[in-house]
């Protein structure tokens, strides 16, 4: 995403952009479970593992060779300190969450703790330094702070929604690794095909509809598998994968270009690697959440009978998600929040003016 913000930084041609990278992700989420399918079925589950190695050294050589470089015209120094409270942070939040069904209460309350004791310190520590690991001042455009709540939201109920239907499908219908991926190509067509229009949209009429697109169309494949039995119609597990695609096609290109919208050019791609870091604790949290609403409903009477009744708070996670997205969307994309936006970016580039004469001086 950083990449990107920094190539194209004319507002309609990043826009555009993005929702190419969409219909990319949209490509790898077909791909993803019928290649892994395959190779579990063929070779073992290891091998998805081992299949990342040629895709990394190709995405290395790909980059060197046609990657623009992009350095700063001041080098930023790193923030250990700040590294280490966020690592902290996450880290002992995404175990406690985990744990939460089995473990004892004093270790959960151990690990909040230190939960709550980094944030304090980072929200302590971050503001006094000159250069932070996150500079808390991009929290104040509320189109940014959407952006990045957005960003978590959406990503949580993808990772809740990719969790609940693979167990669903290879545990309750009985499908093997190849044949639960055929049954995901739903959604990823309908991303491939929405991501680009939502990157049009975004660039000629702004985020605002492409984000209630995106939040109703989430909710209602939420309230949907909510609903669902052990023996439903292939027909309505079909509308529920294509509800979800559609809505996961329209709001990556708003996040990313609503989070960068009216920020300094070289705060930009900070901007961007915050809302794509967003992403990944968003699904991480997802995971860890619907695993942990499941472990606590499943218990050790018939596993396929107890599944759809654990995993219906579950679904009704997924789509409270796909609400929060439908309702930031709706709060963080009007005049206000261009205002807001609007200020911060004053104040981050009168910072900038003023560091800049102290190096001159």
């Amino acid at each position: 995403m950083s990449i990107i913000t920094n190539t194209f930084t004319d507002p309609r041609e990043r826009a555009r952009a993005i929702g190419a990278w969409g219909a990319v992700v949209g490509i790898s989420m077909a791909a993803g479970p019928l290649v892994g399918g395959l190779l579990v079925e063929s070779v073992g589950w290891r091998s998805i593992f081992w299949v990342n190695l040629p895709v990394g050294l190709a995405a290395l050589l790909l980059t060197l060779r046609h990657v623009p470089e992009s350095r700063a015209a001041k080098a930023r120094r790193a923030d250990p300190i700040g590294q280490v409270l966020v690592i902290a942070l996450f880290g002992s939040l995404t175990y406690a969450i985990i744990e939460a069904p089995t473990a004892p209460a004093a270790e959960l309350l151990l690990f909040g703790g230190i939960a709550l004791a980094a944030l304090v310190a980072l929200l302590a520590y971050e503001p006094r330094r000159a250069e932070p690991l996150i500079d808390l001042r991009f929290f104040r455009s509320a189109p940014f702070s959407g952006a990045t709540v957005t960003a978590i939201s959406a990503f949580a109920a993808l990772g809740g929604f990719l969790f609940l239907s693979t167990l669903y499908l290879q545990n309750v219908r009985g499908l093997d690794a190849l044949h639960a991926g055929v049954w995901m190509l739903p959604m990823a067509a309908l991303c491939f095909v929405c991501a680009p229009v939502a990157g049009r949209v975004v660039g000629s009429r702004g985020p605002r509809l492409p984000l209630l697109v995106a939040g109703v169309a989430m909710t209602a494949s939420g309230v949907l598998f909510a609903a669902f039995e052990a023996e439903t119609a292939n027909v309505t597990l079909v509308l529920g994968y294509v509800l979800f695609g559609l809505g996961f096609g329209f709001v990556n290109a708003p996040i990313t270009n609503t989070a960068v919208s009216g920020m300094p050019r070289a705060q930009a791609g900070v901007a961007a690697a915050v809302a794509s870091t967003s992403r990944q604790l968003g699904q991480t949290l997802g995971v860890a959440v619907v695993g942990a609403v499941l472990a606590s409903g499943v218990g050790a009477s018939s596993y396929r009978a107890a599944f759809v009744d654990a995993a219906r708070p579950a679904w009704w996670i997924v789509a409270g998600c796909g609400l929060v997205v439908l309702v930031v969307g709706l709060v963080t994309s009007g005049a206000w929040a261009r205002r807001t936006a609007e200020r911060t970016a004053e104040r981050l580039e009168s910072g900038e003016v003023r560091e800049a004469s102290g190096v001159v001086a």
